[in-house]
């Protein structure tokens, strides 16, 4: 995907999915937010809408997104681990969350810009996703921000990208494993660190996280509905389907423990919720 200059200014006339892909192409991280909040709101407020524009770009394969320089992207396994009881231990664990609702901008509009075959209603549930993890992101960075860092001052993984570029071809996959697997970690992961925040006394961005996993159930929810969707006009069952996936594609990276009550609100049932549990019990074989 090309990168484009960032005016942070008004958006050129089109319809969501070329502004879908502006937002996706934008490199400045403020830009980018804004820009996805304009576009949001523009379709909330019926300015644009998904009616073919004379000259617009075709959908493109699936590319690099517009970042900025820094973060330096490595391997998972460089990162050292992220402890919250110290003010730098903290500022590192606060800039990965706020890389993971970055990612989770571009992976929200890229579903919107690839899968235009999908009711509409689907490009209106992720680009309102898109606009409350632009959102998340900047609330991320204003806890950075006090703790006296910035956004890209430490490095991070592609491993979420990653994933999108594995799962372009279908969006059938992409809403197995993105919102329902990668995403629906932190539904797993973010109470406890919640605790553990509250405990060093980082009652604020306890207070930002609260928000962070309120919407992010809902986050997962809509891939639920979409996944399930797909699944029924394939004629698919929907509960080995996922396993399925979860079995080829995550390749032994699924891991207790589960937050049952949050996944129950983002749409799991119990067979899911017993199949991973095997598939973390065996490793995913």
């Amino acid at each position: 995907m090309r990168e484009t200059a960032d005016s942070g200014g008004g958006m050129p006339p089109g319809n969501l999915f070329t502004l879908a892909r502006q937002c996706l192409e934008s490199t400045d991280p403020q830009a980018k937010c804004e820009l996805s909040e304009r576009a949001f709101r523009s379709l909330e407020d019926g300015l644009i809408g998904f009616e073919k524009v004379d000259g617009a770009d075709e959908v493109q394969p699936i590319g690099v997104p517009g970042r900025p320089p820094r973060p330096r992207l490595v391997a998972p396994r460089e990162l050292p681990r992220r402890q919250p009881g110290s003010p730098a231990g903290r500022a590192a664990l606060v800039h990965a969350l706020a890389h993971i609702e970055f990612n989770a901008i571009n992976l929200a509009w890229d579903a919107v810009y690839r899968f235009r075959e999908l009711p509409h209603d689907f490009h209106r549930d992720w680009a309102r996703v898109a606009f409350e993890e632009a959102y998340h992101f900047r609330l991320l960075c204003q806890r950075l921000e006090v703790l006296g860092y910035r956004y890209g001052d430490f490095d991070a993984h592609d491993g979420l990208w990653e994933m999108a570029r594995r799962t372009a071809h279908d969006p059938l996959v992409r809403m197995a494993l993105v919102p329902r697997v990668l995403e629906a970690r932190g539904l797993d992961v973010t109470p406890g660190l919640m605790e553990r925040l509250a405990k060093a006394g980082e009652q604020p961005l306890v207070d930002v996280l609260e928000i962070i996993l309120r919407d992010e159930i809902g986050h997962v929810e809509i891939g639920t509905r979409w996944f399930r969707y797909l699944c029924e006009q394939r004629g698919l069952d929907a509960d080995t389907t996922f396993a399925a996936l979860v079995r080829e594609y995550m390749k032994g990276r699924v891991k207790r423990p589960f937050h049952y009550d949050a996944r129950r609100a983002a749409g799991f049932n119990a067979r899911e919720m017993e199949d991973l549990e095997m598939l973390a019990g065996d490793g995913g074989r």
